[in-house]
């Protein structure tokens, strides 16, 4: 490859875009952000607005290659890492959604994740597709939007009911990749980690699985053609006559967190890294065998290159870390998230509160839909640092119930765990998460690792870098944080964390859908 390229990402997270520009040594030369938009219109619905996610790409892509004087010639791949699950489908002719996309943490199909629970279905999907059935996931979405989208609502040309034009071909249904890859190339592409995570995906067969379309009524007609993470082939073309002005092969997609495992070049079984994000998404390669969970992790399809078997991993998903310090910047305990690791300095401990910043329920290992945000612990003494400090312990905490789930389920001790994501450049967090599970922190130099896995897979299957020693080969350590706490005292303070943990549970029980 000439010096003079590079390989180009789109990163199209839950807040808001990305688009970062990539040398070979894996340092970022451009980059550009764009936020969107979030909806909600009633209590634990969570919508996206697909057309302005779509603009905003645009947007990040252009600013970006203009502000770094490049050509859009000069990329010689692009790859594209997207929030899994949010879940939408758009109409073929005119290209345009028929409803709002609906987000990973969209919780309106609770009652129906229930009644599949209360016909005793749970251990039948989580064969076939690793997955707990939970909100959560693609499927409920998708079957809520071909019963509840509504034409005359939309506007639509053709009065037909929704369904009836999705079985005749007319919709498409897909996850925020494939929309973008159908945006820049007019092919219904996805990849086999986006399929994987909408409880549609046969991840043992490898395929769309007939009996789960039956039972969430989706026709087949609306999915798109699985392919691998890094895909020589490619996935399609930029249009020439669209808004880069160039035929840049799109080359690779990877959900975000599978992204970030390929881009902390956790190629190896045992391998697991944590990416703190608007949640936390804990994961670890266990090679070319999926791993049936025990203890309330996900099996799910970590990547795949080019004609080489599938790579699986174990996951616990945390649906509120980032989101928790948002929130008290929303309640306006703080003005800036970089005043939480000074605030939690400036006290010893918590004083005894815990914050369970359970606001859309509690992922794995719980998964209770119906847990909700829980402060305990409060004295008149409380002062805003505690609870500050409690938010971050709470981050601290999740993992470290996942960390000790994972453990039991693959048989592995952890000896180091990779992080990445905004939240790890708080040297506090860190330090925390480190004393709490006690094992060593990893934080690499380029911590944008979602989007540079996902450039990674398109450089690989393009042949800008060779093979995946290459890529083994950039990833640098900032900085390595381990534990100074005892663990008895670790210990301690997990274990009243399972008492407030309960105090959380099963509390939305009368909020209709939700």
């Amino acid at each position: 490859m000439p010096a003079n390229t590079y390989v180009g990402a789109i990163d199209q997270g839950t807040t808001g875009t990305r688009f970062m520009v990539f040398d070979h040594a894996g340092q970022v030369v451009a980059n550009a952000y764009e936020k969107h938009e979030q909806i909600y219109p009633e209590p634990g619905w969570v919508e996206h607005d697909p057309m302005e996610i779509w603009e905003n790409t645009k947007t990040v892509v252009s600013r970006a290659l203009r502000e770094a004087d490049l050509d859009p010639e000069q990329l010689a791949g692009l790859g594209i890492t997207n929030q899994r699950e949010t879940t939408l489908i758009w109409d073929v002719e005119s290209g345009k959604p028929i409803y709002n996309a609906l987000v990973w943490q969209d919780r309106r199909t609770t009652d129906r994740v229930e009644e599949i629970q209360e016909a005793g279905k749970v251990e039948w999907i989580r064969e076939k597709t690793g997955l707990e059935c939970d909100a959560y996931f693609s499927a409920t979405k998708a079957e809520w939007l071909l019963d509840n989208a509504d034409p005359i609502k939309l506007e639509r040309v053709r009065p037909q009911d929704v369904r009836e034009r999705a079985e005749e071909g007319e919709l498409r249904m897909g996850t925020i990749d494939s929309w973008l890859i159908y945006k820049l190339t007019g092919r219904h592409v996805t990849d086999v980690t986006n399929a994987s995570r909408t409880m549609l995906y046969n991840i043992r067969e490898m395929e769309w699985d007939d009996e789960l379309l039956e039972e969430f009524n989706v026709p087949v007609q609306l999915l798109p053609e699985v392919r691998p993470s890094s895909d020589e082939d490619y996935y399609g073309y930029t249009d020439p006559e669209g808004f880069l002005g160039a035929e840049i092969p799109v080359a690779g997609a990877l959900g975000d967190q599978q992204a970030a495992l390929f881009g902390q070049t956790c190629f190896d079984a045992g391998d697991a890294k944590n990416t703190y994000g608007t949640g936390s998404f804990f994961l670890m390669n266990t090679g070319d065998e999926p791993v049936s969970s025990e203890h309330g992790l996900l099996t799910t399809v970590g990547f795949q290159q080019s004609g080489e078997p599938v790579q699986y991993a174990l996951e616990g998903s945390i649906f509120v870390t980032g989101a928790a310090i948002e929130w008290l910047e929303d309640v306006q305990l703080i003005d800036d998230p970089t005043e939480t690791a000074e605030l939690a300095r400036s006290v010893d401990s918590t004083d005894g509160v815990y914050v369970v910043p359970a606001f859309t329920g509690l992922g794995a290992p719980h998964w209770d839909g119906r847990a909700r945000g829980t402060i305990v612990g409060m004295t008149r003494g409380t002062r805003r640092e505690h609870i500050v400090r409690a938010t971050l312990e709470s981050i601290a905490y999740q993992t470290r119930d996942i960390a000790e789930a994972m453990e039991a389920d693959a048989g592995v001790e952890m000896n180091r765990l990779r992080v990445d994501g905004g939240a790890v450049k708080n040297n506090f967090l860190c330090q925390l998460q480190s004393d709490i599970i006690q094992t060593d922190i990893a934080r690499p130099e380029v911590d944008e690792t979602t989007a540079l896995g996902s450039a990674y897979a398109a450089g690989l299957a393009v042949g800008y870098w060779n093979d995946v020693d290459e890529l083994r080969e950039n990833w640098q350590v900032d900085r390595q944080f381990s534990a100074r706490m005892e663990p008895e005292k670790a210990d301690q303070m997990y274990d009243r964390w399972d008492d407030a943990v309960e105090r959380s549970r099963d509390w939305a029980r009368d909020e209709g859908g939700d």
